[in-house]
């Protein structure tokens, strides 16, 4: 969502006039585009807005966009004298305007929530030329105990899904064929009209389109009507990537996810029943207070027992606003404790998708190349339908292509491929 905000920042500076510049020396204006949603992100924010002091000029406007702009809003603006802007997620329209004020000296928090905006007439300039990120959801009404978003990002919307079509028809005229469809809990969208499932079948049914992905979905949102279109619309890939946090349904109820444990692992049974060799991730939340080694144990034998094919892990992380912050103090659950529980569960993650992943050399597979390989070497990085990264050689030519390959090694967490096909460029709608 970060990155898609940031391509819709860029399309709309870019319609008012605005160039592109590879470093900050020199520029006009920077922006620096945040997520709020752990502690170590907002650091690393302040570390590059330091960073950003030292490069740039004195008549460079500097703004904090995002939802860490949203979260702090004025403060930002009080704590640092150089930032000049602070744009929450509801006010990029405003950015232009907001520009020309602060080459003025004015400095302005623009974070009020508007549950109208979707951007519908922005042209996004796309940073990716394989994939195209098309936000349908902003927003989250669930308010899990430890999240930030619904503060940052505000209550649930979703655009009307003709106006997705027309966006999704469009990617194809600039010769993507690859769209992500992101909402805070996408599954839960519905234009008052359509629900996810129509969404599904409406871009997956647009000409020229080979892959459509969504993320991030939440588990009490998989209806039986979305289920059945993921299996039976033949664009929508092979992958989910459904947040577990806890398998203790005690830690749960805590985290106010609305779902337990035997619930969760339903809905992770029902979709590998409805859609064959799905690829399944997660994110899982460690140290929640008030996690016993029982708790624990609970996640570790949920991990074992849907068996993901990889998972985001996260020490739990304290976030100033949100309901977790009432809960007593005695329960917190030491660092050392937390680090340990986290090592552990790392280990039985990445044994998990090893053991997995060795049992699929010698398969074949057809991979969208996305970019190259970061150790270089005539080497590219690409994507199978179940969101398996594959390693396969080749030149910078062959990016955005299809290619089929067979699995010929493993590191255990991805894949080296051979090309078994010759490729062919993409479809032109």
């Amino acid at each position: 969502m970060n990155v898609s905000d940031s391509e819709l920042m860029l399309g709309k500076l870019a319609a008012e006039g605005y160039t592109p510049v590879d470093s900050p020396e020199g520029a006009d204006v920077v922006l620096v585009n945040t997520c709020a949603i752990r502690e170590n992100a907002e650091q690393r924010v302040i570390g590059r807005l330091g960073e950003m002091r030292r490069h740039v000029g004195k008549d460079t406007i500097l703004g904090v966009t995002g939802c860490m702009a949203q979260r702090l809003g004025p403060r930002l603006l009080e704590s640092d004298t150089r930032v000049s802007l602070v744009v929450g997620p509801d006010a990029y329209r405003s950015l232009p305007h907001l520009i020309e004020a602060a080459r003025k000296g004015e400095r302005f928090a623009a974070t009020d929530f508007d549950l109208e905006e979707h951007y519908e007439d922005f042209q996004a300039r796309r940073f990716d030329g394989v994939k195209a990120w098309i936000p349908v959801q902003r927003g989250c009404d669930y308010r899990c105990t430890y999240c930030i978003v619904p503060y940052t990002r505000g209550p649930e919307r979703s655009r009307r899904l003709d106006d997705v079509v027309r966006e999704t028809r469009e990617i194809v005229e600039q010769g993507l064929t690859e769209v992500v469809l992101l909402g805070q809990t996408v599954n839960s969208y519905t234009d008052g009209t359509h629900d996810f499932a129509d969404l599904l079948r409406a871009v997956g049914a647009v000409d020229g389109i080979r892959r459509v992905r969504f993320t991030s979905p939440h588990p009490n949102d998989f209806s039986e009507r979305v289920i059945a279109a993921m299996a039976e619309v033949e664009t929508v890939c092979e992958h989910v990537h459904l947040p577990m946090q806890s398998g203790s349904s005690r830690t749960l109820k805590r985290m106010l996810r609305r779902y337990t444990r035997e619930e969760y692992l339903a809905c992770a049974a029902a979709l590998r029943a409805a859609v064959p060799r799905l690829g399944l991730t997660t994110d899982i939340i460690v140290g929640f207070p008030g996690e016993t080694d029982e708790d624990f144990e609970e996640t570790l034998s949920a991990v074992r027992e849907v068996a993901f094919d990889d998972a985001f892990l996260f020490k739990f992380s304290m976030r100033e606003g949100t309901p977790a912050t009432r809960l007593p103090a005695e329960l917190l659950v030491p660092e050392a404790v937390v680090d340990e529980r986290f090592d552990r569960l790392l280990e039985t993650v990445r044994g998990i998708a090893r053991e997995k992943n060795l049992r699929r050399l010698g398969e074949r597979m057809e991979v969208l190349i996305e970019k190259e390989a970061r150790k270089g070497g005539d080497m590219l990085q690409a994507r199978s339908r179940d969101f398996k990264t594959v390693i396969v050689p080749g030149d910078a030519t062959m990016i955005g292509t299809y290619l089929t390959v067979e699995l010929t090694g493993t590191t255990g967490s991805t894949f080296s491929g051979t090309p078994v096909s010759v490729r062919a460029p993409l479809p032109v709608a």
